[in-house]
């Protein structure tokens, strides 16, 4: 009995400081970030998933139905299991527009829209609103859950008529922060993962949008696995994460 008194004796100093340290608030953030993926090509999905869950940040995911590594498109039934996931990890959602096309110019009350495929198309104002509320309900298919009413038009090249209809229909239009480009889509070669890393260290200041995608088919070396060591960091500076305002 003594010898079992004393270990716990022992033992009482370590599990108070344990308790205390649990108990602890978490240091005050000296910035907030606003992490943000596009979808892309779906490569890194779960890489990138599984990081931001170890590192408990919530980001902002904007979707389009792109076509994914695996063959399929991003907004298809085999990719339900992990929107859903993301949706109850307590992530936000936007809409990248339903085919990922490029608002080139304004004709008259109308948008030049150029598809993946290089065709051109003209969009009115129903049309334009149309493109990016299909993610949104197909989105509500595959979760039980709409889309945040924020859009990220792809490239993130917009016109005046594509951001007053997308406004009437009630989605808020979000770029990014020149230092929140991290650059996954360049080419590896003359922008090497370090670089970027180093670079968004550097760079990134309180408030900023950071972009980044969920699969890059071009780029040789892929970014996804830095998001470890750059969030590591950006929490040793002092940021804090956040999911972008609805409004």
């Amino acid at each position: 009995m003594n010898l079992l008194l004393h270990r716990i004796s022992r033992m009482l100093p370590l599990l108070t400081m344990s308790s205390l340290a649990a108990a602890a608030p978490a240091p005050a953030c000296s910035g907030t970030l606003y992490l943000s993926f596009d979808t892309g090509n779906m490569r890194h999905a779960e890489l990138i998933a599984d990081t931001l869950a170890r590192h408990h940040v919530k980001a902002t995911f904007f979707i389009a139905n792109e076509k994914t590594l695996r063959g399929d498109h991003a907004l298809d039934d085999g990719w339900a299991d992990y929107w859903k996931a993301r949706a109850k990890e307590g992530h936000a959602f936007g809409s990248h527009t339903w085919r990922h096309g490029s608002f080139r110019e304004d004709v008259g009350g109308q948008v030049h829209y150029r598809l993946m495929d290089g065709n051109t198309v003209t969009l009115d104002h129903t049309a334009i609103c149309d493109e990016i509320r299909k993610p949104d309900a197909r989105f509500r298919e595959l979760t039980g859950r709409g889309l945040d009413p924020l859009w990220r038009a792809p490239g993130g090249r917009t016109t005046p008529n594509a951001l007053q209809a997308a406004e009437s229909c009630g989605y808020r239009h979000v770029g990014w922060a020149k230092a929140g480009f991290l650059g996954d889509e360049l080419p590896s070669e003359t922008y090497p993962n370090a670089m970027l890393v180093e670079r968004a260290l550097a760079n990134l200041r309180d408030g900023d949008v950071v972009m980044a995608h969920l699969g890059i088919w071009s780029r040789k070396d892929p970014f996804a696995p830095m998001f470890e060591p750059l969030i590591a960091g950006l929490k040793a500076r002092g940021f804090c994460f956040a999911t972008l305002p609805r409004s």
